[in-house]
Formats: C-alpha cells, sequence, structure tokens
C-alpha cells in the first residue's frame, strides 16, 4: 500500500507543476486530483474482486489521465500520455519495466471503452466510467454510456463473496 500512496503523492505533485504551466484546462484542476485518488481506489476494489494485483491495478487507475495532466487537453489525452506517464513511472523507481509497460498500455488503451483489452485495462475503463457516474457527470460517449450499464447490470459495485 506504500507503493500506491507514493505514487499518488507523486502524481499529486506533477499536477501542482502543471497547475501553472498549463492553466487552460478541459477538466479543472482539483476534478484531476479527486479523480486520480477515487479511481485509485475503484480500480483497487475492482482488481481484488476480479483477481488482479490490486496495486498495480490502482497505480495504472491513478496515472490513467496523466496526458490529460500534462496537456490539460481531454482529446486524444490516452495516446498522448502513453510514453510521458511511463518516464514518469520510470523516476519514481517504484515499478519493474514490466509493470510500467503494462501501466502504459493501459493509459494508452483506457478510452477505447468499445474494445476489450488486458484485466487490467478493463480494470482501468470501467474504474473511470464508475467514478465519472458516482460524481454525478453524464457520460460524453456512448461507448462509455453503455460500459457504465453493462457495470451496473452485472452487479460490479457489489462486495466480492467470500
Amino acid at each position: 500500500m506504500k507503493k500506491l500512496l507514493r505514487l499518488q503523492s507523486a502524481l499529486l505533485k506533477e499536477i501542482d507543476k502543471y497547475e501553472d504551466v498549463v492553466p487552460d484546462r478541459d477538466h479543472f484542476i482539483d476534478w484531476e486530483r479527486v479523480h486520480i485518488v477515487s479511481c485509485a481506489k475503484i480500480g483497487y476494489l475492482l482488481a481484488l474482486k476480479r483477481g488482479v494485483d490490486p496495486i498495480l491495478a490502482a497505480a495504472a487507475c491513478a496515472c490513467h489521465d496523466y496526458g490529460r495532466i500534462i496537456t490539460g487537453r481531454q482529446k486524444d489525452h490516452a495516446e498522448v500520455g502513453y510514453l510521458p506517464v511511463m518516464d514518469f513511472l520510470r523516476k519514481t523507481e517504484l515499478f519493474n519495466e514490466e509493470e510500467i509497460e503494462q501501466i502504459g498500455l493501459a493509459v494508452k488503451n483506457h478510452s477505447k471503452k468499445e474494445e476489450v483489452g488486458t484485466p487490467l485495462e478493463e480494470i482501468v475503463k470501467d474504474a473511470d466510467v464508475l467514478d465519472f457516474h458516482q460524481y454525478g457527470y453524464a457520460m460524453g460517449r456512448q461507448s462509455q454510456q453503455d460500459r457504465l450499464d453493462a457495470l451496473l447490470k452485472a452487479g460490479e459495485l457489489t462486495p466480492p463473496r467470500e
């Protein structure tokens, strides 16, 4: 869990750094701060339920909008964030190269809500739409709404049974 806390701390410092560099943003900066933490928590819980490494899933969820953090733009932020997030993760020295690549791919592919990816990618996509939903945001694309509807229908918000 300390790894995740260190990562979130580093991400929040990145946001602080880019807040002054990129003042004109598509999403207000405090949303980015909230979204990092709440997506990570949702991803952690989904990973536990689905048998995926919860720390890796939470890390990928925390990092998934890195492209938007550094550019301020929603358009193409997933692809734009791919290489920079991997450089950022290397600098943190919290993850090995294989984990960095997995997180990077989850970042790169998280906007492709209609495509099925790796279990880690799917957790990031699901945590993203669930987080928007829990704060009352409307889904901007039909593929997001479809994913949310499927999650709600499947009972993904219920705790795992032991």
